[in-house]
């Protein structure tokens, strides 16, 4: 008896190069939870709160991964309505309840980037 395992079509993920420098410097336990989420969206989950928002102060259809541990808050905007596939432009750790602006402004300006 053989396992076939599918799981449909699997949409491409693209990093934006700073996004992915951000993302390697996580925590390897942050980094392995943000690879699950943006496998889940690849194969076509909608993710919602707790571990994805809505980011629409960065552009519509943008969201936001949220990834916790003990040491800190971990964020990775992306965006599902490319062509392209999954974009993942942009990452940071969060130092404050409410996302800085000049996050906002970086991420705005990376998404043009790869949307151009």
């Amino acid at each position: 008896m053989s396992l076939i395992w599918d799981i449909g079509v699997v949409k491409t993920a693209t990093f934006h190069p700073k996004a992915l420098e951000a993302i390697r410097e996580f925590p390897v336990d942050v980094r392995r939870e943000l690879g699950k989420l943006i496998f889940d969206l690849q194969k076509g989950s909608v993710l919602g709160m707790p571990v994805s928002r809505s980011m629409p102060s960065v552009a519509a259809g943008v969201s936001e991964l949220r990834v916790r541990d003990a040491n800190g808050i971990y964020r990775a905007f992306y965006f599902v309505k490319s062509e392209r596939g999954i974009l993942i432009f942009h990452a940071f750790v969060k130092k404050t309840q409410k996302t800085p602006p000049a996050e906002i402004e970086l991420a705005r300006k990376r998404l043009k980037e790869e949307l151009s």
